[in-house]
């Protein structure tokens, strides 16, 4: 058979296996009777598969003149890349500001201390401490500084066991489940040994401070054995410098963590209490400038004085005399801005117990503390409308009180900056917190009588540049200086009683 003959053949063949051609009768069957199929294609056999080039094949393609310059442009590309890269990060590192170096910091210099000085007040010993560490941990304190606790009837010091628990404040046992449970949390607990804690003089009379002193001694080696942090003396000009280096050699013993040995003075300036952090050797000396002094440029000469030693530094208002200071900050605004005071301030603030609700005692027994004042009186029941706002003013001051203690424990200028004063008058103080590339807060309060509205002008301080406007951070004040609203520097109006925390950037 010829070709001509095959393709007619297949011509022929492939009309007759077409029936898409053909009309469609009703019943789906083509005009020939054959039911409408499926069309059938030949396939070839010899179907041709793409397998690549064999490596034989890819060798001697790779070996040519052109790709062998190729990838040499590519190697060279890639190098000249990485280098400048290289190059561009040594640059950058070189020009950017150096960090300053963190100073070295203690525990104590790492937030508030909290004091209770009176458990059965409190919380009705050392087993209702316990039960109330949660509620302390959030207020994000440091430490927290227990008693006095020891045994002793007032004037006699034959009668002083400073290692033996006042039955009535709890026992052994009962501390050392405060201790345990609180450092769980992240708390340091200090005991406050002051000998002579109900009696006239700390320390009994001037013959005794010898025999006292090495019975302190004894006492503080016992308790630290037991993982108390720290001890607190009151009295600390009653005793000499030898002495107390003495003493801090014992607290820091052979112990793997930090102790703190804590004094407290009263009645001196800040130039003595400089003096006595350099010679007594005491990690932290609690004074009462704060609460001696009344006008903003006695307190800014002392925070003048005594900025450099910050981390040896405590202030309080109250604290020094274990009283609340509601005592002396006897509005409701006059204790936020003691409390906006004390947390930015350089040093370690230090309150004493229901400060942070604003409690105020009542005669010269030491206040109840209040609990439960997120609780609202129930539906129905009658109201004491005195009392249910004064509720509400606990439950506001305690919430600016946590505001400023997180505030203390996260921001470096605040925590450990430098200290530049820029303002103050007889009834007001403003001053600088910076620390190298962090935020910069300003603080400033106007403690003065009604009507006494104060105008401020912060100027730039020497050395120190000042932009034309910060944001509100926190303000008493919320009508006039509203939170997170931007105010000039030139010209910042205070009210009586009023205090604001400013913040601006650090720009370079």
């Amino acid at each position: 058979m010829n070709k001509d003959t095959e393709i007619d053949m297949k011509e022929v063949e492939l009309n007759v296996l077409d029936p898409e051609k053909e009309p469609m009768t009703g019943d789906g069957q083509t005009a020939g009777g054959e039911k409408n199929g499926s069309v059938k294609l030949k396939v070839p056999e010899d179907e041709v598969t793409f397998t690549g080039l064999s490596k034989e094949e890819l060798m001697k393609v790779a070996g040519t003149p052109g790709w062998v310059r190729t990838r040499w442009v590519l190697l060279v590309l890639f190098w000249l890349g990485w280098v400048g890269m290289l190059a561009g990060a040594i640059v950058i590192i070189v020009q950017a500001p150096r960090c300053k170096p963190i100073p070295e910091m203690n525990w104590w210099n790492e937030g508030s201390l909290y004091q209770i000085s009176d458990l059965d007040a409190y919380s009705g010993g050392l087993e209702g401490v316990e039960a109330k560490l949660d509620e302390i941990n959030k207020l994000k304190v440091k430490g927290l500084v227990l008693g006095p606790l020891h045994s002793v009837q007032a004037d006699h010091p034959s009668t002083l066991n400073l290692k033996e628990i006042n039955p009535t404040q709890g026992n052994e046992k009962a501390l050392v489940a405060v201790i345990e449970k609180a450092h769980k949390k992240g708390i340091s607990v200090v005991l406050d040994l002051t000998p002579n804690y109900l009696g006239a003089a700390p320390w009994f009379s001037s013959g005794d401070v010898g025999d006292v002193f090495e019975k302190v001694k004894v006492a503080a080696e016992y308790w630290l054995n037991l993982d108390v942090d720290g001890i607190k003396l009151s009295g600390l000009t009653a005793v000499t410098n030898s002495d107390w280096s003495m003493l801090q050699a014992a607290v820091r013993g052979n112990h793997t963590d930090k102790k703190l040995l804590m004094g407290v003075v009263e009645g001196i300036s800040a130039p003595e209490v400089s003096q006595l952090i350099n010679t007594t050797g005491v990690d932290l000396v609690l004074s009462d400038l704060l609460s001696s002094s009344s006008g903003g440029g006695e307190r800014i000469k002392a925070m003048d004085t005594l900025h450099s030693q910050q981390r040896n530094v405590a202030w309080g208002l109250g604290a020094a005399q274990k009283g609340q200071l509601a005592t002396l900050a006897t509005t409701p605004g006059l204790i936020r801005l003691s409390q906006l005071l004390l947390f930015t301030m350089p040093g370690t603030p230090v309150f004493t117990y229901g400060d942070e609700i604003g409690l105020q005692a009542q005669g010269s027994e030491s206040p109840k503390m209040v609990w439960d004042i997120e609780k609202e009186p129930a539906e129905g029941a009658g109201i004491n409308e005195t009392a249910e706002a004064e509720r509400k003013e606990h439950v506001a001051v305690r919430k600016w009180f946590k505001s400023l203690s997180d505030l203390r424990v996260k921001e470096r200028s605040l925590l450990h900056g430098d200290y530049y004063p820029l303002f103050s008058s007889a009834s007001s103080l403003s001053f600088l917190r910076l620390w190298d590339q962090s935020d910069r807060y300003i603080t400033a309060v106007n403690w003065g009588a009604a009507a006494e509205t104060l105008s401020l002008n912060l100027a730039p301080t020497e050395g120190v540049k000042l932009p034309e406007k910060a944001t509100v951070r926190l303000s008493t004040d919320t009508e006039l200086l509203e939170v997170d609203s931007t105010v000039s520097l030139d010209k910042i109006t205070l009210g009586p009683g009023q205090a604001v925390l400013l913040q601006f950037p650090y720009t370079g």
